[in-house]
């Protein structure tokens, strides 16, 4: 089962700040979905996730939302 986050009205570099503050304190193996309604997040997601090594398993719309899912290295 997947922690939900719901960065929605926060804009750049917000949602990629409360990601990388919300995996420091997870396990590896955990899984996250991520949402946000920010333009800027899918390239900023996909970056940080190369950027990290942390695997980044999907990214979805949904209307104006992105939706990425990431699982903890």
């Amino acid at each position: 089962m997947a922690t939900n986050l719901d960065f929605k009205g926060l804009a750049c570099p917000m949602p990629i700040m409360k990601t990388a503050m919300a995996f420091k304190k997870a396990a590896s193996g955990d899984v996250f979905e991520i949402v946000s309604d920010d333009p800027g997040f899918e390239p900023d997601i996909t970056a940080w996730c190369s950027e990290t090594g942390n695997p980044l398993n999907g990214i979805t719309k949904d209307g104006n939302l992105i939706i990425a899912t990431i699982t903890k290295k």
